[in-house]
């Protein structure tokens, strides 16, 4: 019986285990740029990687599994797309005419649109219809080798509604082969039935909404936009002690239209990661970097609102901050669903070299997401990976509208 289940297993093993060869490895390791190895290899184990590294170092046991040979492209981790608001009702597009006419983006959400005109639709829209319309955004995302997207609620503004968005998000990950996190973003804007009234609004709609969200296991982080046309400080901060509370991680949009100390509060919550930050200071890069939170920088919205303040990557770089980008896809800022356009964006408008960009979606996406078992190539983590047609890591910073993608492997799975 010993003998028997042994070869069961030996035949199990030759079945779901694979060795890819003959390929350019960007492990997205730290010791050298890329971590790049010539003429790799990776030995597929179920949904684990079980052996990375040069083919001419390849151990003898892994030498007989069956092989694939991938004619020296590229592999790097699948992308992690760590900032999207990919579940919503409508589209924006009328504004984005008033936008090209000279009206500013805080001057449309004053005025009744922005993020509230996206509320209206999204609570009109249903859950079929929210799982509908997102789907194609996520198909487009999995198409450049995403295997992780992090979806935000806060477009409801409601208990009802934002449940609805974090249980489609849900949805997403039992309908697509991709990752899912999400994100209760409850204080996103201030819905018009409470107009002036932010304290009420948390106290009667966000803080329980959240709590019944945490209730049903629906919560993996929390974020808050703090933000003149949105959340103060202090209001945020009672999210963030809700948040502690329930012991949830938290997120913070901060610094994008001004420098209200969203940066230095995400820093005292030990935040998973601190997002946009064009008007951050040295003093929150060093805040930033002294409590290990990820910057998350979204060059399309920086593109799309025709923004001119950069972000202050000198000041990131010199105190480590480590360096994350993500589409922001969303129907008012950032209509973006190309994590490779991100990458090039980055390195044309915010002057983030090609390796910098691939950490971004890679290895630092993963940190703002909280993840240890992906964003890297590893024996032992996930076999979540990206096989390209191109031969150098720059590559995929440097083309324009174009996707060179070959195969991704998702959990081992192609």
């Amino acid at each position: 019986m010993c003998i028997h289940n042994n070869i069961i297993r030996n035949l199990i093993k030759w079945y779901v285990a694979m060795l890819l060869r003959n390929l350019t490895l960007a492990t997205m390791e730290a010791d050298k740029p890329y971590g790049l190895i010539e003429q790799g290899a990776v030995v597929i184990d179920g949904e684990a990687i079980l052996w990375a590294g040069a083919e001419t170092e390849l151990p003898e046991a892994f030498r007989g599994y069956p092989g694939t040979d991938l004619e020296g492209r590229l592999v790097t981790p699948a992308f992690l797309d760590c900032h999207t608001h990919i579940v919503h009702g409508g589209n924006r597009a009328g504004e984005f005419e008033m936008l090209l006419e000279g009206v500013t983006y805080e001057e449309v959400a004053r005025a009744g649109g922005g993020i509230v005109s996206t509320v209206k639709a999204t609570r009109e829209a249903g859950k079929a219809e929210l799982l509908r319309s997102a789907l194609p955004r996520v198909d487009a995302l999995i198409a450049e080798g995403v295997s992780v997207i992090e979806m935000k609620s806060g477009y409801g503004l409601d208990r009802d509604t934002e449940l609805a968005m974090l249980h489609t998000a849900k949805a997403i990950e039992a309908s697509r082969p991709v990752r899912v996190r999400t994100s209760f973003l409850g204080a996103h804007a201030i819905p018009t039935e409470y107009k002036d009234r932010p304290e009420a609004y948390l106290d009667e709609v966000c803080l329980p909404a959240l709590e019944a969200a945490h209730e049903e296991g629906l919560v993996d982080a929390v974020d808050g936009f703090c933000e003149g046309i949105a959340f103060s400080p202090d209001q945020i901060e009672r999210l963030f002690e809700k948040a502690r509370a329930l012991g949830i991680r938290v997120k913070i949009h901060a610094e994008q239209l001004s420098n209200l100390g969203g940066a230095q509060l995400a820093a005292r919550f030990d935040a998973l990661s601190a997002d946009h930050l064009e008007y951050a200071s040295e003093a929150d890069a060093q805040a930033l970097a002294a409590a290990n939170v990820v910057a998350v920088l979204l060059p399309g919205a920086f593109y799309n609102l025709r923004e001119t303040q950069l972000p202050p990557l000198e000041a990131f770089r010199s105190h480590g901050v480590p360096l994350a980008l993500a589409t922001d896809c969303n129907p008012g800022s950032s209509p973006l669903t190309s994590l490779l356009l991100v990458m090039n964006m980055a390195c044309t408008l915010f002057r983030m070299t090609p390796e910098e960009a691939l950490a971004g979606v890679t290895r630092n996406a993963a940190r703002a997401l909280g993840l240890d078992d992906t964003g890297v190539i590893r024996a032992g983590l996930r076999a979540d990976l990206a096989v390209w047609d191109v031969s150098h890591p720059a590559e995929l910073a440097y083309r324009i509208g174009f996707n060179p993608l070959h195969a991704r492997y998702f959990g081992g799975r192609s």
